[in-house]
């Protein structure tokens, strides 16, 4: 599939398990300042999701894409930061979800109300399943699910999307191939699990009907989980990911194979290597295997966890970046 070389790509982090507001700036990081003015502070809050604004820049024209990229755990944690820093949802042109669970897209009707306006959701088709998380000794926790009939009161329109396709969305009775100059933004859609390492999310189970009476089916793939992938002028590769439940490993790999393109710029998001043993096994080769893919950044975001995120920086410290509320990146 042809990615279309873009000149620039911010990506203004909205929500993060952390907020650092010490943080020195630099040309690629972009932090944002704790004295607003005379008497006014500035004071994002962090939890335990995701959510990042990117927008993408031409160099010969004041024309910008705006879009959202997941929006968080609480209603209105994405919200109160987004106000702190001046966005206005209503210049989003669309919103895409990296699957569906809630410390991605739990702030999602808080941010349709804001928008005023349709606006497009692309998103696949497993992230309106009803999943539960079954621990080790028996105990079962519901997770929260999206509202298709909540979503289009509000104002979605729903792209239920399992394979790639690409923002912004093309008319259905368009080729790709014609319109290869719209190709901005890449979403992987399902992304293939091929690494014997990553493993998805084991606990996970979902809802289905059997005999007239609901069961619980192991689901610990998440399949629903997808990736955003851009192509910047001579640089190479922008990869961002919310959780990366399909692995951050086969997330490049597929990256690469859906574009053509091998040379990595930077990889940005969550890499889910914080949790249990399942996942800690997964750092020392997932690290040697980002060693091989040679990123010239690494924004190790949201789920990778500490153990993860001291492994990337121990052994390559000179592309890592650590990411913060409030931080913009510039590629």
């Amino acid at each position: 599939m042809s990615l279309r070389e873009i000149d620039k790509m911010s990506l203004t982090i909205l929500m993060d398990n952390y907020s650092d507001m010490l943080l020195p700036s630099s040309s690629s990081a972009i932090r944002a300042r704790i004295l607003m003015n005379e008497t006014s502070y500035l004071f994002p809050i962090a939890e335990h999701g995701f959510s990042a604004m990117i927008k993408i820049c031409y160099n010969d024209s004041s024309k910008k894409n705006i879009l959202l990229f997941d929006t968080g755990v609480s209603e209105n944690g994405v919200i109160y930061n987004a106000e702190l820093f001046g966005i206005d949802f209503r210049t989003i042109e669309a919103i895409i979800l990296s699957h569906g669970h809630m410390d991605h897209c739990r702030g999602l009707v808080s941010v349709l109300k804001r928008m005023l306006k349709p606006t497009d959701i692309i998103v696949h088709p497993d992230a309106f399943l009803k999943r539960w998380v079954v621990f080790p000794d028996g105990k079962k926790q519901k997770m929260p699910t999206l509202d298709e009939n909540e979503l289009r009161n509000y104002g979605a329109i729903l792209h239920k999307l399992k394979d790639a396709s690409f923002f912004p969305l093309i008319n259905e009775t368009e080729s790709y191939d014609k319109n290869q100059d719209h190709h901005l933004l890449m979403i992987t859609g399902q992304i293939p699990r091929e690494t014997s390492f990553e493993k998805g999310f084991p606990p996970q189970y979902k809802e289905e009907d059997n005999d007239h009476e609901k069961c619980l089916v192991p689901d610990p793939l998440v399949s629903d989980d997808q990736a955003l992938v851009a192509n910047i002028k001579y640089k190479g590769l922008v990869i961002i990911t919310g959780c990366g439940h399909a692995g951050i490993i086969n997330t490049i790999n597929y990256a690469k194979k859906l574009s053509g393109i091998n040379k990595i710029y930077a990889i940005l998001g969550g890499f889910h290597l914080m949790g249990d043993v399942v996942f800690q096994e997964a750092i020392e080769p997932t690290v040697k295997e980002l060693q091989k893919a040679d990123p010239t950044y690494i924004i190790p975001c949201h789920c990778t966890g500490w153990i993860g995120t001291n492994r990337i920086i121990d052994t390559m410290p000179e592309k890592f970046i650590q990411s913060a509320v409030g931080t913009t990146f510039n590629f």
